[in-house]
């Protein structure tokens, strides 16, 4: 079928699938401990989508165009019998990519049992190799030794190439970039870089903590000469570059000084049926309602292609105009849909 694009010409092509609202972590720039605290209520159970709501939203989604799945939370690993979900979705014709996005905390218990299931990919978050910065990071909930574990036992698992995410705070967790360099340089896997991103409401964003990767890059080739690398795919994220000695591979995620909204290809399907079309959306579509009171395939393949191709958002491109016009601007929160 012909791809579905938006008011910009941007096709359908990867989902986010956010299968659980909490986390163990409570990292500042997602889920501050001062608001997400013991008494905080998260959705009900009941409110989640099932296994066999996401499964058919996905099955439509593919249909629509859809090649990517992505599984993510809050911590995806939180919900219980997550590799049953993920041995459903490994079946769907058309889908060419599996992966999840994890703190690794509990990478340990469930590798095994995602790479049996069918899993693709990992994606583990990880910001800093200090101890002290990364439970300070992790709201004093996490230890890095914990997710170094995690990555040993997907690697023992089977899984090749894990991508491993920092998000780079100026101030904070800079000065330690080099040490995941120096960590993950000569492996198979990919560290990737973020800058720091105003998402959700609660990390009081400001661009004075924000580290471009271009000053990135320079810290990086002072020590370890790069050479940037060609052919990313339409819609990805990263920058790829290769260290000119041949140890491998890093890429960088510029969100705020790079905006590369142009070729965004991304949807996101929060854990309680809600369907946004940017990380920064102010408000979704509605799925599960229409889900659970018995909407047909067709009926749910239009709502979802009404929604696309009205599509116009391009937040990271206006970000300046958009905090100065509405300093206010409300957006779903991170955990909510995934990164």
């Amino acid at each position: 079928m012909m791809p579905i694009l938006d008011q910009i010409h941007r096709p359908l092509r990867d989902l986010r699938i956010s299968v659980i609202d909490r986390c163990n972590h409570r990292c500042p720039y997602c889920m501050p401990s001062e608001k997400f605290h013991h008494a905080y209520q998260f959705l009900e159970k009941e409110q989640w989508l099932s296994f066999e709501e996401i499964e058919r939203l996905a099955r439509i989604f593919v249909a629509l165009g859809v090649k990517k799945l992505r599984l993510t939370g809050g911590e995806p690993l939180l919900r219980p019998r997550i590799d049953e979900l993920i041995r459903a979705l490994s079946t769907i014709n058309g889908a060419e990519d599996l992966a999840l996005t994890t703190n690794g905390s509990l990478l340990t218990e469930w590798a095994p049992r995602l790479k049996a299931a069918g899993l693709r990919r990992l994606t583990v978050s990880l910001d800093s190799l200090d101890p002290a910065v990364f439970k300070q990071l992790s709201g004093d909930r996490g230890k890095v030794e914990d997710v170094l574990a995690g990555i040993q036992a997907a690697e023992q698992a089977g899984f090749q190439s894990i991508k491993i995410n920092a998000v780079i705070h100026r101030g904070i967790n800079d000065h330690t970039l080099l040490d995941l360099v120096r960590h993950f340089r000569g492996t198979v896997h990919v560290l990737r870089f973020i800058e720091y991103m105003d998402v959700g409401n609660q990390n009081h964003w400001d661009y004075k903590y924000v580290v471009p990767s271009s000053e990135i890059i320079r810290m990086i080739e002072a020590e370890y000469p790069l050479r940037r690398l060609e052919g990313t795919e339409g819609g990805e994220t990263s920058e790829r570059y290769a260290f000119t000695d041949g140890q491998g591979e890093i890429g960088f995620v510029s969100s705020v000084s790079q905006a590369f909204c142009g070729t965004c290809s991304r949807l996101r399907l929060s854990a309680d049926g809600k369907m946004y079309t940017c990380l920064f959306a102010a408000s979704g579509t509605d799925l599960r309602e229409h889900v659970r009171q018995g909407a047909s395939d067709t009926f749910l393949e239009h709502l979802i292609s009404v929604a696309w191709m009205r599509r116009e958002d391009r937040y990271s491109e206006l970000r300046s105009q958009i905090r100065q016009s509405n300093p206010k601007f409300s957006k779903v929160e991170m955990y909510h849909i995934g990164g």
